[in-house]
């Protein structure tokens, strides 16, 4: 069995509640904690076969407008752009993450007006340049290689998930976030017409990615922050009435083409994990331990109508304390009993955390992970 199938039947069987050789592992990297990497093991470092994870997340152009960043200012490492969402970002080398200044959408009418390029177009998967998406983080990124490079770098030794926004997630970095949430409530016809056009838009996206992997993707992640630390950002029956019939299409669209599906939400989104499994959601991630989550607990909870992916403390890794990170792998590790569980941080690796202590809690997941669980 090659490399890639192994560790696609790995994640397979954890998404199912099935126990499989051991538990699988996925994660996300802050170009920080990369950088300490590339410093000890060379540049040529790659996490995720250094560390073999098993599966890794790689993301098409989904700007809606094709082009490069546009340079309105820039002094030194700061620099502001303005992508293909029509959206102007400062990003500061001082600060962690980029700081979203204007959008080009600036009152509910406008939304009709907003138009978009071809969802399909060849230029999203076989040219490569600039999008927001990828480029635009923790650190600012220029001239991307093409997403079918990238993906065929790594289709041979891993499960390669594709990526795709659900519409809120997409909508408020065309309009920004306070204005996506006010028009909500103030102007819910107009709003809801844009967000049905960004639906069609993000369906039409995914169809031809999966098109243009030919057959190279294991799994199809799907982003969607509308949780923070407290709760929901909007009420539930919103979300219900007017982002989960398309967060439908998109999973039953991947399922169609026997993709797995994981949706990655920030904070606490407990109100509508039973919604997630009602359409067939197959995981969520990442279960921020910072917004009172406990994947062993929730587990017990859901049982097996949704999969977990995520939740060990990044706080635990950035303590350096071996103590604390073995605890939390032992602990955490719980929730991989019966399957239902891939392990990965509850947000990503920052930067506050060394390479001896990611090395740490892998070695200890290597060792403690095996089924049947000796825990």
């Amino acid at each position: 069995m090659s490399n890639a199938r192994r560790k696609i039947e790995r994640l397979r069987a954890a998404l199912a509640h099935r126990e499989a050789d051991r538990v699988p592992v996925g994660e996300f990297f802050w170009t920080g904690f990369l950088k300490r990497c590339k410093a000890k093991h060379g540049e040529k470092f790659d996490p995720y076969r250094h560390f073999d994870l098993d599966y890794l997340v790689v993301g098409p152009n989904m700007d809606p407008k094709i082009q490069p960043f546009e340079v309105v200012e820039q002094s030194g490492e700061d620099i502001v752009v303005k992508t293909g969402f029509g959206a102007t970002i400062r990003r500061r080398s001082d600060l962690p993450m980029p700081h979203y200044e204007a959008f080009s959408v600036k009152r509910p009418e406008d939304m009709a007006a907003f138009e978009f390029d071809d969802p399909a177009d060849p230029r999203r998967f076989f040219t490569g340049g600039d999008d927001q998406i990828n480029c635009v983080g923790d650190d600012l990124l220029r001239n991307l290689s093409c997403w079918n490079e990238r993906l065929d770098a790594y289709a041979k030794d891993f499960a390669v998930f594709g990526s795709v926004c659900e519409v809120y997630e997409f909508l408020w970095r065309i309009v920004g976030s306070e204005n996506a949430l006010y028009w909500m409530a103030t102007d819910t016809e107009l709003f809801q017409a844009f967000v049905d056009r960004c639906g069609k838009f993000l369906l039409d996206f995914t169809a031809a990615q999966i098109a243009a992997a030919q057959g190279r993707l294991a799994g199809m992640y799907i982003w969607g922050d509308v949780a923070y630390v407290k709760g929901m950002l909007f009420g539930a029956p919103r979300w219900r009435e007017m982002f989960k019939p398309h967060v439908k299409n998109l999973i039953e669209l991947c399922h169609r083409h026997d993709l797995m599906t994981i949706y990655h939400g920030c904070g606490d989104a407990r109100a509508i994990y039973e919604d997630f499994a009602e359409i067939g959601l197959d995981g969520y991630n990442p279960l921020e331990a910072k917004a009172g989550l406990d994947v062993v607990e929730i587990k017990k909870q859901m049982g097996k109508k949704l999969a977990f992916v995520g939740n060990i403390d990044v706080r635990e890794l950035e303590s350096g304390d071996p103590a604390r990170i073995r605890r939390e792998v032992r602990y955490k590790l719980q929730a991989a009993r019966g399957g239902g569980w891939i392990f990965q941080s509850d947000h990503s690796i920052s930067s506050g955390v060394t390479p001896e202590s990611y090395a740490l809690a892998i070695a200890t997941l290597r060792e403690l992970g095996n089924y049947p669980l000796q825990v």
